[in-house]
C-alpha cells in the first residue's frame, strides 16, 4: 500500500511545487497591484501544501527530506501534469488554468478529508480552507472577464479551448488506482474527474462560455509516468539553480 500512497502524495506535491512557481512568476507584472498580491500569496499557499506533502513522504514513508525531493530530484523522477509546467502566457491563460486547476483541487482535498490514510486526511482537514479562496478568486476573476466586453469574452473563451485538454490531464490514472480506492484512500481520478466536470461545467456555462468538445486522443498524459513539456526542464533548472551550486550544501 505504501508504493500507491507514494505515487499519490508525489504527484500532489509535484502539481502544488510548479504550479507555486508558475503563479509566483506574476510578482511584479500582474495587471493590476491587488493580481501581483493575490498570486503571490496563492503561490506561497501552494509551495505550502507541496511542503507539507513532501514532509509526510519523509517523515511518513521513508523518503528523502523535503528539500531533496523538491530541488535534487530529475525531470524524470517528478510526476506533475502537464498543465502546471505551460509558461504563464498572458493572464486569461493564467487566469483560467487557475480556475480549472484549483478547482480540481478542492474537490481532490475535500475527499481526503475522509482518506483512511491518516497523515493526508490531517492535512486535507487544514489546507482545504486555504484552496476555498483560491476557488473564490478564479471564480470571481473568470467571471469578471468573460462578462467584460467582446474582446475580453473572446480570449477567455480561447483561453478555455487552448487549456481545457491539459486540464483533463490532471485527472491521469495511475498505477494504483485500484488500491488507493479499495483501501479507501482516495477515490480515484475517474471519480474525482466526474466531479470536477459536474462542477465546472454549469459554472463556466452560466459565465457565457461554451465547453470545448473532449477529445480523448488530445489529452495531456503523461506527466505521471515521468514524461514531460519542453517546459519543465528549464523551470527546474530556475528553480533549483541556487542549490546545484553546490548539492551537498546546507543553506
Amino acid at each position: 500500500m505504501s508504493n500507491a500512497v507514494k505515487e499519490l502524495l508525489y504527484k500532489m506535491a509535484d502539481d502544488a511545487l510548479i504550479i507555486g512557481h508558475r503563479n509566483s512568476e506574476w510578482t511584479g507584472i500582474g495587471p493590476m497591484l491587488e493580481e501581483d498580491l493575490a498570486f503571490s500569496s496563492m503561490a506561497q499557499d501552494k509551495i505550502g501544501h507541496a511542503i507539507a506533502l513532501y514532509t509526510i513522504l519523509h517523515e511518513v514513508l521513508g523518503e528523502a527530506d523535503p528539500d531533496t525531493l523538491g530541488f535534487k530530484r530529475t525531470e524524470k523522477e517528478f510526476k506533475s501534469c502537464h498543465l502546471v509546467e505551460q509558461p504563464i502566457g498572458e493572464y486569461d491563460f493564467s487566469t483560467i488554468r487557475h480556475f480549472l486547476f484549483d478547482h480540481a483541487e478542492l474537490l481532490r482535498y475535500e475527499s481526503l478529508t475522509q482518506s483512511s490514510f491518516q497523515p493526508l486526511a490531517q492535512l486535507a482537514k487544514k489546507v482545504k480552507g486555504e484552496i476555498k479562496y483560491h476557488v473564490m478568486h478564479a471564480d470571481t476573476f473568470v467571471k469578471q472577464l468573460s462578462n467584460g466586453n467582446e474582446e475580453s469574452k473572446a480570449r477567455m473563451q480561447q483561453a478555455l479551448n487552448n487549456t481545457w485538454h491539459l486540464a483533463l490531464g490532471i485527472f491521469e490514472a495511475g498505477e494504483y488506482e485500484l488500491e488507493l480506492t479499495s483501501n479507501n484512500i482516495f477515490i480515484g481520478e475517474a471519480e474525482l474527474k466526474k466531479r470536477w466536470m459536474e462542477k465546472v461545467t454549469p459554472l463556466l456555462e452560466s459565465y457565457g462560455l461554451t465547453i470545448p468538445a473532449t477529445d480523448e486522443s488530445k489529452i495531456a498524459k503523461g506527466g505521471r509516468k515521468g514524461y514531460h513539456t519542453e517546459y519543465l526542464k528549464p523551470l527546474l533548472d530556475e528553480m533549483c539553480e541556487v542549490t546545484r551550486t553546490d548539492i551537498d550544501a546546507e543553506w
